[in-house]
């Protein structure tokens, strides 16, 4: 190890929140004070809402207090049962939402470039059971939508796409929200557009969504009548004009991070045992996380060892995703879950290394953690 390389004088994490202009959200506060309505749809939700319609391109749009509670009512709106394919290597919210809606979750493999579900052995995976399928653009890469779509066709299946990385991913100028049944977005505070918490559902009818609404609502259509059994999923005032304030600093913040990702990538293109981001053609990456890969045997040292030596020079990465959501003590006694069946998702969890990544990140604050990464070696 290098030893003329210091540590950072304050913690370097993966990520951090976009803040609001102070006095826009002061403004948009007191506007919520005057109207004394802190929640139940008021004027900062319908208009968030139709700003997300705007930028996200898509036809119809819920808002939520939180991505996982959407998620839930997404399973609740097109009535899954069963159960549902979906991929073992994402953040544990995507595989609870099926147990909380009492479906199985089967594991199916990734694949090894994407590192999404691997469309390719989804068919193998479907039994008179299955209902759907949940697969997760992971790190704002696109699954394979045309193949899952054709797969979901012939057997009858919803799609569900957990878009929670990839607010602004786009296939051919397209949306990612516009594929599937339902896209749920997440709004957490370490996501690129955030609202502190929620989260949204993109639909395509407006009768859909009207079911959301009304399951997100205690299932309350008026004032006299309660229709369906329903959940709290409502956004409040204070998170949408969080949001809106927020929502025009992205644009900038995606520049930012498009050149932190090529020096990241210039600096590591040489490494051996480094591998970079997949950057599939016709695709707009949301650019949520800069991930590597750590092959343990060409590089000389495993990831474990590179996350961990790291927070000596106080940076702290993320072993994004470790452990496989298979190997959850809940989940693991799952035919699905064993490792034989995850060859992929097993290898790949033992090598992904998420790397500080967001606007005010300076080149030389990029170069110097590159700089530390690479005298690992040494």
């Amino acid at each position: 190890m290098k030893r003329n390389i210091k540590p950072f004088d304050r913690p370097v994490y993966v990520t951090r929140p976009i803040l609001p202009d102070i006095k826009e959200f002061s403004k948009r506060l007191k506007a919520i004070c005057d109207s004394r309505l802190f929640t139940n749809i008021g004027a900062q939700h319908v208009l968030l809402e139709k700003e997300l319609v705007r930028t996200l391109g898509v036809p119809n749009l819920s808002l939520f207090n939180n991505g996982t509670i959407a998620l839930i009512a997404a399973c609740q709106s097109l009535r899954l049962s069963g159960e549902a394919i979906t991929t073992p290597f994402t953040f544990p919210a995507t595989t609870h939402v099926l147990a909380w809606n009492n479906i199985k979750p089967v594991f199916c493999d990734i694949d090894p470039l994407t590192m999404n579900i691997d469309a390719n052995k989804i068919e193998s995976m479907i039994t008179p059971n299955t209902t759907a399928i949940l697969a997760v653009h992971v790190f704002g890469t696109p699954c394979n939508v045309s193949k899952i779509r054709q797969i979901a066709d012939r057997y009858g299946l919803k799609v569900i796409y957990d878009a929670a990385h990839a607010f602004g991913s786009e296939i051919n100028g397209k949306g990612i929200g516009n594929y599937g049944d339902i896209s749920m977005f997440s709004f957490h505070a370490t996501k690129l557009f955030h609202t502190a918490e929620g989260g949204a559902l993109a639909v395509k009818t407006k009768r859909l969504k009207q079911r959301i609404d009304l399951i997100k609502n205690h299932g309350i259509k008026n004032e006299d009548q309660v229709v369906m059994p329903g959940i709290n999923g409502k956004m409040s005032e204070l998170q949408a004009a969080l949001g809106l304030v927020i929502l025009p600093y992205i644009d900038e913040e995606q520049k930012k991070r498009q050149r932190i990702a090529i020096a990241y990538g210039s600096l590591f293109k040489d490494v051996e045992g480094i591998k970079l981001p997949y950057m599939a053609k016709g695709v707009k990456n949301s650019l949520q996380y800069y991930v590597i890969r750590i092959d343990k045997n060409a590089f000389g040292k495993s990831r474990d060892f590179v996350h961990e030596r790291l927070k000596r020079f106080n940076v702290f990465t993320r072993k994004y995703f470790h452990p496989l959501c298979s190997d959850y003590s809940c989940y693991k006694e799952l035919p699905s879950a064993s490792p034989s069946n995850l060859n992929v998702a097993q290898k790949i969890s033992k090598e992904v290394l998420s790397l500080p990544f967001y606007g005010d990140l300076s080149l030389d604050d990029v170069e110097r953690i590159c700089s530390i990464i690479k005298g690992m070696r040494d």
